[in-house]
Order: C-alpha cells, then structure tokens, then sequence
C-alpha cells in the first residue's frame, strides 16, 4: 500500500507550497496530461494518466511509495476523492483543495450559484441530467466525453436555454461561450468543460439570498400538494384527495421526466414539478395552456406544456420515467406501456374501464395495484356532505429485471 496519497486539486493557480512539498516526495504522480506535463512533477516519479479511476486506485493501493493525485478543480466535489476512500481500495489520503470547477465558471459568467443545481452527466446519467436542466432555472453541468453541450441541446429539444460553456477553465486555452440551447449543438466543444444552463419560467431572483444550496428563496407560500383546485374544472370523477394518491404511487423526484396526459387544471403537473421532476403536461382542451401555464407561475415551477389529443401526440415526446393517464382510458395507457415507464398510474369511473385498463396493463408486462377510493367532502361547521366522489384507482409498476 502506498506510504502517503495527496490529492492534488488544480485550477490553473500556481500550486501551493503544499502541494509542491507533496510532489517533491513523490515516487507515483496520476493525473490528465496536463497535470503531468506540469514542471514540478518529478522526473523519476512512475506516472499514470488517469482514465479509469477505479484501475488507478488499485494501482496506488499497491504502490510502495508516496503518490500524488492531480484532478482538476476541488477534488472533494464529484471527484477522484470518493473512489480513492471507497473500502475496497483502504486509502487514507490528503487533500490539497483548489476552486471547483463548478465555482470558476460562475465566476467566468459573474453569476450567484447558491441557487443552482449541480449535477454530473455521464453517458450512463445524462438523461436524468438533461431532465434537471428541464425543471430548474440554473443548472451547472459537470460534463464528460459523450455527455457535452452538444448532447445535452440535443436533448433538451423544444425546450429553450441559455448556454455559458467553459472549456478547459484554468489553462491558457479556457474560452468562455454564451448560446442558445438550439445553437449548442452545432459546434463542437473542447474537455474538459462545464455547461451552466439557465433559463425557463421560473421564479425571478429574489432579494433574500436563501439559506439552503440549491433551493430558490423566491418560493411560493403555499404548503402541501394536491390542494383543492379552485376555478377550474377537474376531469369527471378527480379530486384533489385522487391526485394525492396518483402523487404518492408516481413518486416524481428530482431526474425524472414526468408525462401528465390529460392534464387538466394542472394540478398534478405542478405538483409534480415542485417535487424537482420535470414535467411535460398534456392537453387538448382549449383554454388548458392558459390554465396549467397560470398554475406553474403562481407555484415557482416551471413544466413544458404540449397541446394535443393522446396517444398520437406522444410519438415525439422524450421518454418517460413516470406517467400519469388522466384521460383517454385503455388506448392512451397501452400508449403509454409500449414505451415503458417505470410506473403508470390511471383511473376510471366505471368497473368495466378499469378492469380494460388493468388488462391492458398486465398484458405489457406490469405488476397492476387498483384500489376503489371514495371520498366524501364534509362542512366541518353542520358535517353536511358537500360533495362525493367514488372512482378506481389503477397504479401500475415495471419489474425489476436483474
């Protein structure tokens, strides 16, 4: 095992006097090319260029010697040291912090980031990256080969942004680029890099700075999901007490694309949406753009509206984690099956439209739950029924293949 590890994080600065007294002692130097190009790595120092880190950690645990880590930006931030502590490889290491990466190309675009999102896109995680940048009015990007600019403007498709690319920040090749999403996708772009991704129709800043990374403070004032809706008409047999339940079987979260077919007053959609998920609300109703687009405002979310009549409308949609039917029965669900979400909840008025959905359900291949839910609204001042509401509830859920 080897003696001594220092993590190295570099930023383009001159390095420390900490770092240079770790590399002086080095007998194993890891790091990009660039970091081992660097003057101060010693010339009898075994080096590794880094690609795998996991093959790399293995190298250093059995290395008999001091060894040094380079990698760019903070290296305690998405970066080399998780995998070099993961137990499998017994490191102890220490750490010569630098500004992150995420840090410096705020600071290229002179913008706050406490507000942001940071996520990390892989080709294996860059749908769900994509799916942040959907739902969130600041997002940076922390991008790798095959999950870039381009990848991420081409599948942020119909969805407008703004792009600030940062290629190689630190070197005396960074280049600092502000584009549209549309635009992104036509050139090609040098790694490494990180994209920050704004825009949308969220809340705007607000004076009071928050106090929770990540979190907008301009949030709205109303607690709690699936309020009754006022002003606005549900689909036949809905309630707010329905859409509770259709929340808690989809469980939206922060990633996920959420399809909301028949949207209605859109209740559902924002919710979903204030859950962190991005939302794609479906409508063919006139007036429901209008309605669900008031919605989102008045929540400080922000959802993309579609307008058309399922299942047609669906063919050009991205894919779905989860989705919610709220119109069109049998034929929209197997719509919705043949592309294969992770869980589909529906419902229906009658015996005979669940049982239809339910069958169709089973027949792609899905574990199908159906409940009958009868609410039953009550004035708290003489207990006199205001309302009443019975209809089935159908959630549906995607083995787990293994």
């Amino acid at each position: 095992m080897a003696d001594r590890v220092t993590v190295i994080g570099w930023d383009g600065s001159p390095l420390t006097s900490a770092a240079r007294s770790a590399l002086s002692a080095a007998t194993l130097v890891a790091g990009a090319a660039h970091h081992l190009a660097l003057p101060e790595v010693p010339p009898t120092a075994e080096r590794i260029r880094l690609g795998s880190m996991g093959l790399a950690a293995r190298r250093i645990a059995g290395h008999r010697g001091t060894a040094v880590v380079f990698a760019d930006g903070d290296p305690g931030f998405f970066g080399v040291v998780r995998t070099l502590r993961a137990p499998e490889h017994g490191l102890e290491v220490e750490v010569v912090p630098a500004v992150s990466s995420v840090a410096a190309a705020f600071a290229r675009a002179g913008m706050p980031w406490d507000d942001a999102q940071v996520v990390v896109a892989h080709p294996r995680t860059l749908r769900r990256a994509v799916n942040v940048c959907r739902a969130h009015p600041k997002v940076a990007v922390l991008t790798s080969p095959g999950a870039g600019p381009a990848e991420l403007a081409l599948l942020l498709d119909g969805v407008h942004r703004t792009f600030v690319v940062c290629e190689e920040l630190g070197t005396d090749r960074e280049q600092v680029s502000v584009l549209t999403s549309d635009k992104a996708a036509d050139h090609s772009w040098r790694d490494p890099n990180v994209v920050i991704v704004i825009g949308g129709a969220g809340q705007a800043p607000a004076a009071d700075p928050g106090w929770l990374l990540g979190q907008s403070a301009a949030h709205s004032a109303d607690r709690g999901w699936a309020r009754p809706q006022t002003g606005a008409a549900e689909g036949a047999g809905e309630s707010a007490l329905l859409h509770a339940a259709q929340l808690a079987r989809l469980g939206p979260r922060t990633g996920d694309l959420v399809w909301d077919i028949g949207t209605g007053s859109g209740g559902v959609a924002v919710d979903a949406a204030a859950l962190g998920a991005a939302v794609i609300a479906v409508d063919a109703a006139p007036g429901a753009r209008e309605r669900v687009t008031a919605a989102a405002r008045k929540r400080g979310v922000q959802l993309q509206f579609v307008a058309g009549r399922a299942p047609h409308v669906l063919e050009s949609l991205p894919e779905p984690d989860v989705v919610r039917v709220g119109g069109g029965g049998a034929e929209v669900v197997a719509a919705v099956a043949d592309r294969r979400p992770e869980r589909i909840v529906s419902h229906a008025s009658t015996r005979d439209e669940a049982e239809a959905i339910g069958r169709v359900l089973a027949e792609h291949g899905y574990d199908v739950e159906c409940a009958l839910l009868q609410a039953v609204g009550l004035d708290p001042r003489t207990w006199a029924e205001q309302d009443r509401s019975v209809v089935f509830l159908l959630a549906a859920q995607r083995p787990v293949t293994r």
